[in-house]
């Protein structure tokens, strides 16, 4: 996997010192074009992990199936405790784990990561609400897809890496 292009992080790290304020310590960057998730500590890649994003492309609209772009931050978090491959299904743990090899349409698998959009008329209000489109970071039966856009929306990680 590839680092994150220079101009991809400049540019997330320019967004947020002025939406935000300041740049965090730490932060999440999504690099759509490589189906990549880098967790950013101190101006340095920590970690990096393979992602699928939307099969339709990157937009924030309701109804789009899209990847929403923009400023986000993790607003819930569900799962903690729970095994790899559980499933989950209005963020709530159903206590069933996937099979092994299942093949049905992206199950929502191990953690929840909800995420709100930061920025107004582009991720937060209205149709365009990243909160209320129920936008997530989570786990996948579909692990065999992961670096390849297949989600309806969300950003979906290997079960063991979420």
């Amino acid at each position: 996997m590839p680092e994150p292009n220079r101009a991809l992080l400049s540019q997330a790290k320019n967004r947020m010192a002025r939406v935000a304020g300041s740049v965090p310590h730490s932060f999440l960057l999504v690099d759509v074009a490589g189906q990549t998730l880098f967790r950013i500590v101190d101006d340095a890649v920590a970690q990096k992990y393979p992602v699928s994003t939307a099969r339709n492309g990157i937009g924030n609209r309701t109804g789009s199936l899209q990847t929403p772009c923009g400023l986000h931050r993790i607003r819930e978090r569900y799962g903690h405790n729970a095994p790899a491959g559980r499933i989950f299904r209005d963020r709530e743990d159903t206590g069933e784990d996937a099979k092994p090899g299942s093949i049905e349409d992206n199950l929502i698998l191990s953690r929840i990561l909800r995420l709100e959009g930061l920025e107004e008329s582009l991720n937060k209000g209205g149709e365009i609400d990243s909160f209320e489109r129920y936008i997530y970071i989570h786990g996948t039966n579909n692990e065999h897809r992961i670096g390849q856009p297949n989600s309806h929306g969300c950003i979906c990680m290997r079960n063991a890496d979420v």
